[in-house]
Formats: structure tokens, C-alpha cells, sequence
């Protein structure tokens, strides 16, 4: 039998769970509701997986350090999933990395968070996503919610995550 999933961010420092916190609340605020640690279709693991009232999809990477930001390869393979991408970090975060080519300035936002809140300090280019994959990612949202607050109810179903 499965048992209820870990509490997103279980398995990082405990600062990764305060800035999903604070841009959990941010993107609320924007009428964007956002579900943690999200597989994707395609292998990879979206820290942040948030849609709003319009079906725009956003992908938010949580950074905590330099190691994890400069170890970072896989990032680019999420963007073929949202039509925004944002990177969060702590406050106090060195933010000029960020500037770099290879982490797409022209294309990726960046988000300033604690566990209370959060602000765009650059936002992210909106690139659409076609239709078909826009269905596909949002059924697979409502999906994922759905079975989520399921295993709230029936724990054993909540492994099926």
C-alpha cells in the first residue's frame, strides 16, 4: 500500500521550502495557482508548476545556492512545457549569474523570495505553448491536483503521485 507523500521540498534545505512558500503566495496573488515538484512528460521534475485563470502554465526553479544553479544543465528541458519560465532564489542570492547567456535572460525571469513572500525582479518572456501540449499539460494539472487532495482523503491512494 502507498503511504502520503513527503511535504515538497522535504529532501532540500529547508530554505527551498520557505522560497516555494513565498512564491507560492505571489503567484496567488496573480489569480496562479501552483502545485510543488511536478514530473514531467518528459523525465524532468518542475520545482514549481503553476496555472492561471487563463491556462497560461509556469515553471518556476528554485535555487538555494551557486553549486545547485552552476550544476544545473537540465533547466532548458522545461521550457518546451510552459509558457513562462521564472528562477527563484533566497534573498541575498548573488543575482548576476543570472545575467549570463546561458541562463537565457532574454527568455527567463527571476523571482526574489523568503517564506512570506516574493517579487519579480525580472519577469519572464510569455512563448505559448502549441495547443495540443497546453491540453495535455493542463489535464495533467488537474490530474495531478485532483490525486494530490485525493490522498488527503485515502492516504493509500496518495503514492499513485
Amino acid at each position: 500500500m502507498a503511504s502520503v507523500p513527503e511535504p515538497c521540498f522535504d529532501d532540500l534545505p529547508l530554505v527551498a521550502r520557505d522560497v516555494a512558500r513565498g512564491v507560492s503566495r505571489l503567484l496567488f496573488r496573480h489569480d496562479c495557482y501552483a502545485l510543488c515538484e511536478v514530473p514531467l512528460a518528459n523525465g524532468r521534475r518542475a520545482d514549481l508548476f503553476a496555472i492561471d485563470a487563463k491556462g497560461c502554465i509556469t515553471i518556476v526553479e528554485i535555487k538555494v545556492s551557486k553549486a545547485d544553479l552552476r550544476g544545473d544543465c537540465k533547466w532548458p528541458e522545461y521550457l518546451d512545457y510552459c509558457d513562462r519560465f521564472f528562477w527563484a532564489v533566497p534573498q541575498g542570492f548573488d543575482l548576476n549569474p543570472f545575467e549570463e547567456t546561458g541562463f537565457r535572460p532574454e527568455i527567463a525571469g527571476l523571482i526574489v523570495a523568503d517564506r512570506y513572500d516574493a517579487a519579480v525582479v525580472r519577469e519572464a518572456a510569455h512563448r505559448p505553448m502549441p495547443p495540443a501540449r497546453r491540453k495535455a499539460e493542463t489535464l495533467r494539472f488537474a490530474r495531478r491536483g485532483a490525486l494530490r487532495m485525493l490522498g488527503t482523503l485515502d492516504p493509500g491512494l496518495a503514492g499513485m503521485d
